[in-house]
């Protein structure tokens, strides 16, 4: 996991300050888009209650009371949260209200820049994420696959980082072979661009949960010794 190093401070003081501005300018939007980015943070740091306060205090804002879509976000970011916490039962009611705000919204409404990217292709991922950490590995299977068929063909990293998440909901049913395979799809669509941290760490936990589920280490080591190369160059 990133360390929580001088760039993570950076970032949160820069983040803290962009909090006060928003507040100042009673710019809820602002302020939601910056505790979402919070959250994120957190959790990339493995910080999962900071992750749960920064996305409990999203949904508090103006914005969420008045967007479904900013709602479904705010509702989703903290089922993320909370399934990393091992509270099953509230990520899962969470997910569920993420997805009746989703179906509420208006997708067709122009929205600002920074949210552009939330629909029902970001949802289904998230949606594997958590169905994944709670232990509901078919479920997360069923979520990635959907959001592969909703997500645009030009978000190659959004859909190399699902692909990720589909291999491991592939290997946390013992799906091995499958698994190895799905994951190189991962260095096939990064393709010629260097994959960012936050894959490195999604393969970097593939890796580590293929060793612990293989029936042989020899599975394992085929896996990184033909991915050495792409990961290293990447």
């Amino acid at each position: 996991p990133p360390a929580a190093g001088p760039g993570g401070a950076g970032r949160g003081r820069h983040l803290d300050r962009a909090l006060t501005l928003a507040g100042l300018a009673q710019d809820s939007e602002m302020a939601m888009q910056v505790w979402n980015l919070r959250a994120m943070l957190a959790r990339q740091r493995r910080d999962y209650p900071q992750a749960v306060a920064s996305s409990q205090a999203a949904r508090a804002t103006a914005i969420v009371r008045r967007s479904p879509l900013h709602a479904s976000l705010a509702h989703a970011r903290t089922a993320i949260g909370l399934a990393y916490l091992g509270e099953t039962r509230a990520a899962l009611g969470c997910l569920g209200r993420a997805e009746d705000a989703l179906a509420r919204a208006d997708l067709r409404e122009p929205r600002a820049t920074w949210i552009a990217f939330y629909g029902p292709a970001e949802l289904y991922s998230l949606t594997a994420i958590v169905q994944d950490v709670v232990g509901r590995p078919a479920q997360a299977e069923a979520a990635s696959h959907r959001a592969l068929t909703a997500l645009p063909d030009s978000y190659r990293r959004n859909r190399a980082l699902t692909t990720a998440r589909l291999a491991l909901a592939q290997l946390h049913q013992g799906d091995i072979e499958q698994a190895c395979t799905t994951s190189g799809q991962v260095f096939a669509i990064m393709q010629g661009t260097p994959l960012p941290g936050r894959m490195r760490q999604l393969l970097g936990d593939f890796q580590r949960d293929l060793i612990a589920h293989a029936p042989s280490a020899h599975i394992a080591h085929e896996w990184m010794d033909r991915y050495r190369t792409e990961w290293s160059s990447s």
